[in-house]
């Protein structure tokens, strides 16, 4: 059976939460049932199907944002929270 596809919100509803310097405030939340990006209390909740392990879930916690703004991953930079839940991306462009 195939997977869904991940819920997404408007790319300019996602570029809303930028702040002045291009950053994104991300709240993750790995090993979800279903991969999703959802916008809450002025920041990013991004629910991926990747367990926590060798940095995998932030790749493809980049890879979801990546999507939802429709851009490449190249494009953001973790700027901060690599072990962390709580992380800062940085949107180059």
């Amino acid at each position: 059976m195939a997977r869904p596809k991940a819920d997404l919100p408007a790319a300019a509803a996602i570029r809303a939460l930028v702040d002045g310097e291009g950053r994104l405030a991300v709240r993750v939340t790995p090993g979800a049932r279903v991969e999703s990006l959802e916008i809450a209390d002025g920041r990013l909740l991004a629910k991926v199907r990747v367990k926590p392990e060798d940095g995998k879930a932030t790749e493809a916690v980049l890879a979801l944002i990546a999507q939802g703004l429709g851009v490449g991953v190249s494009r953001l930079k973790l700027l901060r929270g690599a072990t962390s839940r709580e992380k800062l991306v940085g949107i180059v462009d």
